[in-house]
């Protein structure tokens, strides 16, 4: 696992390269997972060089949409157990608030996938510590939700 800085224009990115197969390399842009797809196989070795399969754009660059945007690293993080997408789709419900009680099995989040809604559920009982997420929010497979203590 390799982890690297970078500013781009001023936004700040934290990469992490968990693993490289191939031609495929699982890394994680401001803890947000994502497979990329590279021209070529590589090792791992102390500078990767990824280089991205893409189309060369003509004309002027433009900025990508504000919901397309790295979101910034939480300055601090709640101490508890993480609740995590289990798939990539979009949160249309939150059904707790910080320093709320659950129980193992109770709804904590709606998540639509594949035009189906998916009911997240508290994997253990405690009490919520952190939301991490808003309505409307789009998470990729593994993204933490809420944290429970």
């Amino acid at each position: 696992m390799k982890e690297y800085k970078y500013k781009v224009k001023g936004a700040e990115f934290n990469v992490v390269i968990q693993e490289v197969d191939g031609v495929t390399a699982k890394v994680e842009v401001n803890g947000v997972p994502f497979e990329v797809e590279m021209d070529r196989p590589m090792k791992m070795m102390s500078t990767p060089v990824i280089r991205p399969v893409a189309h060369i754009h003509q004309g002027p660059v433009q900025a990508a949409p504000a919901s397309m945007q790295p979101q910034p690293l939480p300055t601090a993080t709640a101490s508890g157990a993480a609740v995590r997408a289990p798939l990539p789709g979009t949160i249309v419900a939150i059904a707790v608030t910080n320093g709320q009680a659950v129980k193992k099995g109770d709804t904590v989040a709606v998540l639509e996938a594949m035009k189906m809604e998916n009911n997240i559920t508290a994997e253990c009982d405690g009490t919520v510590t952190s939301v991490c997420v808003n309505k409307g929010d789009t998470v990729q497979t593994g993204a933490v939700l809420l944290t429970i203590g």
